[in-house]
């Protein structure tokens, strides 16, 4: 008797259970979406959303001095850049001047290689754009499964944060330490070639975009994403302050009522 109350029981809870952890993990893989999107979104913005900032590091670094060109120029060279990274036009090739000729900024290693980071940049858009329709969907199940979303989500995010933070740290450090190592790494691991690698001496490009631009430019990306973060971060802290106020009402009414 006691044995199949037990089976029963067990039975009873175990849908319960399952509904529980459905519901939290669909919770997680919204955060890690959401976070995902932010990361993605960070490096847009810091490298689309103010061209002033390249007039800056160009003055930094005295790029103009080495490359022998106007800022005009350098410039119309980078928005041209640009827009071939982000599939605005077709080919590399920027007719202007440099090094006291008129001639094109960009040879065939350069041409390759962009090529390449194109692609990165492309995919990366892809994948922001699979992790808005991940957050949509897991929207949507969490409906389906009539779960607590505000509270559920506002925790899971938390979690993702601390993974999330937790990795951002670390390269973080590494890349305080020595960032050449991990602007290194960083080639190795997405570059199956080393064209990556150029000669100053040869190469406009190089020129144009020293290591120190690209330094300077992680620490903005990392800004912009920690800000963004932030912003979420906040939200979820509201969310979870309206819920407990929420609760304490409902709580001191049935109080009242009883």
């Amino acid at each position: 008797m006691a044995s199949g109350l037990m089976r029963k029981d067990n039975a009873g809870r175990e849908p319960e259970g399952v509904m529980k952890a459905a519901v939290w993990a669909v919770s997680m893989i919204f955060a890690f979406s959401l976070i995902t999107a932010a990361l993605f979104t960070a490096f847009e913005i810091a490298i689309y959303s103010d061209f002033d900032v390249y007039e800056k590091e160009y003055e930094k670094y005295d790029v103009l001095s080495d490359l022998d060109m106007t800022m005009d120029d350098a410039m119309y060279v980078t928005h041209e850049m640009m827009d071939y990274l982000r599939g605005d036009r077709e080919t590399l090739s920027v007719i202007t001047d440099v090094d006291g000729e008129r001639q094109d900024f960009f040879n065939g290693q350069d041409r390759f290689h962009m090529a390449e980071v194109r692609e990165l940049f492309m995919g990366g858009l892809a994948i922001r754009a699979g992790a808005c329709v991940s957050m949509a969907l897991c929207l949507v199940l969490l409906v389906i499964l009539k779960a607590d979303m505000a509270g559920m989500l506002s925790r899971a995010w938390f979690y993702a944060l601390a993974v999330a933070g937790g990795l951002a740290a670390v390269i973080g450090i590494a890349a305080a330490v020595d960032f050449n190592a991990v602007f290194v790494a960083f080639h190795n691991v997405f570059f199956d070639n080393d064209l990556w690698i150029f000669d100053p001496a040869e190469d406009y490009m190089i020129r144009m975009l020293p290591e120190g631009l690209f330094a300077d430019m992680v620490v903005r990306i990392g800004t912009i994403f920690a800000l963004l973060l932030a912003v979420f971060s906040a939200a979820a802290v509201a969310v979870r302050k309206a819920l407990g106020r929420l609760r304490e009402k409902d709580a001191h009414e049935m109080g009242s009522e009883e």
